[in-house]
C-alpha cells in the first residue's frame, strides 16, 4: 500500500469517527500521529463523532495517569529500599551514646525552645519527631521521669482526653504529669479539616544541668563563622 492509498484510507476512517489510534491499528502501519493531524486537518467531524472521539480520548487519559502512578509508586518504593540498604548501619552507630548526643543536640537545636531558662522545652505536632525526642534524652542521660511534664495545644473543636492518652501512649509520660490542655483561641467555632490532627505536644524536663548541656553541645561541636 503506497503513501496515497494509506492517506486515503486513513482519511475515510477518520470521517467515520475513528480516532489516530485506532486508524493506526486499522491500518497496521505506524503512521505518526502527527501525519494523520496533517492528512485529516480538512475532515469536520460530526458531534456525535466529536463526542466519541472525545471520551476515548479522556478515558485514555485516565488510564494513563493510574499507569503513571502506578510506575511511579514502584520507583519510589524502589528508591526507598536503596536508602535503607545504604544506610541501614546508621541504627547500630546511633546506639554509641556520643553520637546518639549528637542527634538528640541536633533535634533540639531545630524544635527546642533556646531561650528557657532552667529546662528544656520541646514542642511538635510529629508523633514520630516526639517518640524520637524522648528515646534520645532517656537513651542519652539518666533521666528522672518525675520531672517530666507534657501540654498540648489543641484545636476547640478535638476531643482532649483521646489526644492526652494518644500522647502518654507516644511519649510514655503519665497523665498525671500533664499540664491542663490549652485550646488555641482562634479555633473556636471554625470545625477541623485535618481529622488526623493531633495538636501539639510540648514536653517539658526541668533539669538546668540538662538544659545547659544540650544547648552547648552544638557550639562545643561546631564552631560557626563569627559574625
Amino acid at each position: 500500500m503506497n503513501k496515497a492509498e494509506l492517506r486515503e484510507k486513513a482519511t475515510i476512517l477518520r470521517k467515520q469517527g475513528k480516532t489516530y489510534a485506532e486508524i493506526q491499528i486499522k491500518l497496521k502501519r505506524p503512521i505518526p500521529k502527527s501525519t494523520l493531524s496533517y492528512w485529516c486537518k480538512s475532515i469536520k467531524l460530526s458531534k456525535k463523532y466529536q463526542k466519541r472521539i472525545k471520551k476515548i480520548c479522556l478515558n485514555n487519559a485516565k488510564k494513563g495517569r493510574k499507569v503513571a502512578l502506578i510506575v511511579n509508586r514502584i520507583k519510589r518504593e524502589k528508591y526507598l529500599r536503596s536508602i535503607a540498604s545504604r544506610n541501614k548501619h546508621l541504627a547500630k552507630i546511633l546506639k554509641n551514646q556520643d553520637v546518639a548526643k549528637i542527634a538528640l543536640a541536633m533535634l533540639y537545636l531545630s524544635e527546642g525552645s533556646k531561650y528557657q531558662r532552667g529546662s528544656l522545652m520541646f514542642g511538635n505536632t510529629d508523633p514520630f519527631v516526639i517518640s524520637l525526642y524522648m528515646h534520645l534524652i532517656r537513651h542519652c542521660y539518666d533521666i528522672n521521669e518525675n520531672k517530666f511534664r507534657c501540654t498540648l495545644q489543641c484545636r476547640a473543636d478535638q476531643n482532649i482526653k483521646k489526644l492526652e492518652k494518644f500522647w502518654s501512649h507516644i511519649t510514655k509520660i503519665p497523665l498525671s504529669q500533664f499540664y491542663k490542655a490549652r485550646i488555641d483561641p482562634r479555633t473556636i467555632g471554625k470545625p477541623s479539616k485535618k481529622l488526623n490532627y493531633k495538636g501539639v505536644c510540648r514536653i517539658d524536663y526541668f533539669s538546668s544541668k540538662l538544659s545547659i548541656e544540650i544547648k552547648q553541645i552544638p557550639n562545643i561541636i561546631y564552631k560557626g563563622p563569627v559574625v
